[in-house]
Order: structure tokens, then C-alpha cells, then sequence
């Protein structure tokens, strides 16, 4: 997810997310036992899989529906009264992680609506025409852009949301495979949500394992730049195999003669959010940057009017319609369904709704899993029976991380539940702060932007939902559907499979004592 924050002073992270066990045990009990406390979310990743990949249907409204059923059905496996489960679920649902997630959907969804209204899109096609980039290396290139543009912000999500808004349908538009293309933009996200400094899933994966930020940052590039060299490579060649969409050659046409390099001018409101995180400022205030010279810029050149970035649709029978009606932000509609607000501010919230509401559900599972006393067991069982040895702890570690990640799907919550465990089975075996951290978050932004389910995928796939309405040209069928894109985030599969081969070989391991202490202690 990846907000620049991380928690406030003095305050372990983990207090944020309940991932350990209680003073007085498992908060709820459940017939069959504590793994029973699992039901919900194994109930919905099934129902998820079932959706997408089966019937290949992407409705994020059919995945809600999947975890309401879920943990509808929980209930009925409860001991006892059933109020703590229903609190339980409340208290997963007001977790900093998920409301931080969906605020900067919100915000990046508007900074992306407005960059798109004010032909953005159509600047980045010119440019790449004149610039002879064909649909080969798009895909490529925009890897590298997204990763740049995540590493300055700090959130994967908000960068996945305005690069499929940006830069997919100018990719499609060229010719660049359309799942390759959406797999390169998640593998960016992962890059930059692994490697920012200002990244939630950097920060608490620092502080959970006792280690300074800068020091985890540093020792951990090696790893992220060989998952990246080799995932650039991939998406060359698989850019030059892959064919993308038959476009029509008239609306392409179209489209490209329409296309002016005046959209360019947002490479100015990109670079102002990405300056402003690195600044340090908060990622809602460094949007908001963006959305305020994105506006300017729309109105002062003519890339877009003020009707266009926020409109009241007023009906006939208003008071105070007809002497307002000459205003550019108010206009009088005869049909009473165009009666509303619309406009790209609008547009770049309202497509947000229906995944936020998700998002929020799922947590509310995971808390669940986690009070139920399912997750102790998975742990417990993993640091007993596997980590036997120090490569074989190392392995345990980058398999539970992950594991739990697909579970949990919003990263930075995963995250904080499963830091503790990661620092007891490192400290058993004096796998230093960065060692741990570096395990740790590899897994966490490599897992959080692969499955149909996980978060980075649901926020980047509701963004492209939107694409049919915003061109004309854009098809519903051009929709890559969650599944599909599976195999085709190089950068998430290439990080898992980095630290596995560095638990297997040693690379890269460090002991406490390889350090001193000072370094790697928590600032």
C-alpha cells in the first residue's frame, strides 16, 4: 500500500494491526478449533478464484459479495455469543492499513482522471509516435517509468492507478499487448513499494525488525535490481512476441491526429507529487500538489474547462436553477437520470467505491483469522517444525510472508501481523534487522500486486474499468481480466524467487554480528 507515515513515535507498528497473540488468549472461539477462525477468508479466495479464473468475471461487486457470504457463513462456526465475531470484524475495518488504502485510491484516482481529461494520454502517444517507441518496448519502458514514479511517491496503489489510467490505454492504443502491459505497470508498483523510503511496507518493515530505515533501503537494492534487470529483459522479448489488440485503423487514426504534445505539460504535476514525497511530505498532501497544478494547468492552457472538472446537473424544477444556469459549473438537464455531479474530480472518486468497500471487508476477515487464533497456528507450526536451520529458517520466512500476504491482501496489513514472527524465527537463528526486513518486504510487495484478490491488483483493475468510458475507441473487451495478468508480473515473481535462491545459497545473509549493534538498531 505504501503511504509515507509508518506509525507515530514510540508506537509499535503492530499496534496498528493485532498480529500476535492476545493477554488472555484467542479474543474468538470457534467450533472444530482455532483454524476454524479461518472460514471467512479461505471462503472468499476460493469464491474469488471460482469468479475470476473459472468464469473469468473481474466484478469487483461479486467478490463483495463472496466475502459477505463468508463471513456470514463464519458465524455459524462461532462458540458462544456471536457479538465478539461481529466485533471483532469492526475492529478489522477501522484498521489505520485499510483506510490509509483507500485514501490514496481516492486522491490518486482524481489526480488521474484530471491528467487524462487534460490529454495527457494523448501527449504521451504523440510523444512516443515521434519517438519511434512501438509497441515492442512499451511495455518495457513503462516498467521502468512506473517503478521511477513509485520509488518518489511511495504507494504502490497510487501509482498503479494512475499508470492505468495514463499510460495503458496510450500502450493498447500503439499496439503493446494489453496484459503484458498491465503486468508491467504492477511489476513498477512493486519495485518502487519495495525500494521507496517513504513506503509504508520500507517503514514498517524497518521497525518491526529493529532496524534504521536508510541502512534497510541500502542493503536491500541488490536485491530488488536483479529481480529488476531480469524482469526488464522479460517484458523486451515478451513485447516483441506478444501481439497486441486489432484496434480500428480509423479510430486509431483518429486518436493519433487528435494527439498533441500540449498533454505533456502533466509531466510538470507528475514530477511536483513525486518531488513533494521525496520532500517528505504525506502522500495525500503530495497529490494534492499534483491535483491543484493539474487544474491550473487544464484551465490556463485549455486542456479542459471548469465544467469538466466538476459539473451540477441540475433538474428543470430547481429554484435556483434557471438564474445560475450560466454558470460553467451548473448546467439544467431535461432527463431525470443525468440529474447529479459529474465532472473528473467525480469520475476519479466514484470508481473507487465499490473496492474500498472490499477492501474493507477483507480486513475485517483477516482480524477475524487473527483473533481466531488461525494465524498463531500456521506460525507456530512453521517456526517449530520448519525453520530447523538457518537456511531452513530463511526459507520458512519467505514462505509465511508470502503465504500470509496472499491471504491478507492489503501488504502493509500483512505485514505488521506477520513482523513479529519474522524477528522471532530471525532472532533464533541472529538473522541481523536488515536481513529479516529485507525478507520481509520482499514477499510483502511481491505478493500484494500478483493474485486477482490482492489489493494493488483490485485498485489498478478498477482503474481500468473506467477506460471504456473515458474513449470511445476503448472497448469493454480491452478489460484484462485479474487472472489473466497472473503470470505477467515479472517483478513479483523474479523478487520471490531472488530471496528464495538467497535462503538457499547464503547470499546477501547477515548475523548480528557482522554489524554493529548501533546500525542496524531502530531510530
Amino acid at each position: 500500500m505504501s503511504e509515507n507515515g509508518g506509525a507515530p513515535a514510540g508506537e509499535d507498528p503492530s499496534d496498528q494491526f493485532i498480529g500476535g497473540e492476545t493477554e488472555d488468549g484467542p479474543r474468538v472461539e470457534f467450533y472444530g478449533g482455532r483454524g476454524m477462525s479461518a472460514f471467512p477468508i479461505a471462503f472468499f479466495i476460493v469464491w474469488a478464484i471460482v469468479q475470476t479464473a473459472l468464469w473469468r468475471i473481474g466484478d469487483t461487486g461479486g467478490l463483495i459479495v463472496g466475502i459477505l457470504v463468508g463471513l456470514i457463513l463464519g458465524m455459524f462456526f462461532v462458540r458462544g455469543n456471536w457479538q465478539s465475531y461481529a466485533n471483532t470484524i469492526f475492529e478489522g475495518m477501522t484498521q489505520p492499513v485499510a483506510v490509509t488504502a483507500i485514501v490514496a485510491w481516492i486522491w490518486a484516482g482524481m489526480f488521474a482522471q484530471l491528467l487524462q481529461d487534460g490529454g495527457f494520454v494523448g501527449g504521451l502517444v504523440w510523444l512516443a509516435d515521434a519517438a519511434g517507441v512501438g509497441a515492442a518496448l512499451f511495455p518495457a519502458i513503462t516498467f521502468v517509468l512506473a517503478a521511477v514514479f513509485t520509488t518518489g511517491i511511495g504507494t504502490g496503489y497510487g501509482a498503479s492507478v494512475a499508470f492505468v489510467g495514463l499510460f495503458f490505454p496510450a500502450g493498447v492504443l500503439l499496439g503493446a499487448n494489453p496484459v503484458l502491459l498491465f503486468g508491467a505497470i504492477l511489476s513498477g508498483a512493486i519495485f518502487g513499494d519495495n525500494l521507496a523510503p517513504v513506503s509504508d511496507t520500507t517503514i514498517v518493515s524497518a521497525v518491526t525488525q529493529d532496524a534504521d530505515i536508510g541502512g534497510v533501503v541500502a542493503s536491500r537494492f541488490k536485491y530488488v535490481i536483479i529481480a529488476a534487470v531480469i524482469a526488464f529483459v522479460g517484458y523486451v522479448v515478451a513485447g516483441g512476441a506478444m501481439d497486441g489488440l486489432e484496434i480500428g485503423a480509423e479510430a486509431q487514426e483518429i486518436f493519433l491526429e487528435s494527439s498533441e504534445a500540449l498533454g505533456l505539460v502533466h509531466v510538470i504535476s507528475m514530477l511536483a507529487v513525486i518531488g513533494a514525497a521525496v520532500a517528505g511530505r504525506h502522500i495525500v498532501e503530495a497529490i494534492s500538489w499534483g491535483i491543484v497544478i493539474a487544474i491550473a494547468f487544464n484551465l490556463v492552457f485549455g486542456l479542459a474547462g471548469l465544467g469538466d472538472i466538476v459539473m451540477f446537473n441540475a433538474p428543470e424544477d430547481a429554484p435556483l436553477a434557471p438564474p445560475l444556469e450560466p454558470l460553467p459549473i451548473l448546467t439544467v438537464v431535461e432527463d431525470p437520470d443525468a440529474v447529479g455531479v459529474t465532472g473528473s474530480l467525480m469520475s476519479g472518486v466514484s470508481g473507487f467505491l465499490e473496492l474500498s468497500i472490499l477492501v474493507l471487508l477483507i480486513i475485517g476477515a483477516a482480524q477475524i483469522m487473527i483473533r481466531g487464533g488461525a494465524f498463531e497456528v500456521l506460525l507456530e507450526w512453521s517456526i517449530e517444525n520448519l525453520a530447523t536451520n538457518v537456511r531452513n529458517a530463511e526459507l520458512t520466512m519467505v514462505g509465511t510472508a508470502a503465504l500470509i500476504n496472499a491471504i491478507i491482501t492489503i501488504n502493509t496489513a500483512a505485514e505488521v501481523a506477520i513482523g513479529p514472527y519474522i524477528s522471532k524465527i530471525g532472532e533464533r537463528f541472529n538473522l541481523n534487522g536488515y536481513r529479516r526486513a529485507n525478507i520481509l518486504d520482499g514477499q510483502t510487495a511481491a505478493m500484494g500486486y500478483i493474485f486477482p484478490w490482492s489489493g494493488g491488483v483490485l485498485a489498478a483493475y478498477g482503474a481500468m474499468q473506467q477506460l471504456p468510458g473515458d474513449y470511445d475507441w476503448f472497448e469493454q473487451s480491452m478489460v484484462v481480466t485479474p487472472i489473466d495478468v497472473v503470470p505477467f508480473v515479472f517483478q513479483g515473481w523474479l523478487l520471490v524467487a531472488v530471496f528464495v535462491v538467497a535462503a538457499l545459497t547464503g547470499f546477501g545473509r547477515e548475523y548480528v554480528t557482522d554489524r554493529e549493534t548501533e546500525e542496524v538498531a531502530r531510530v
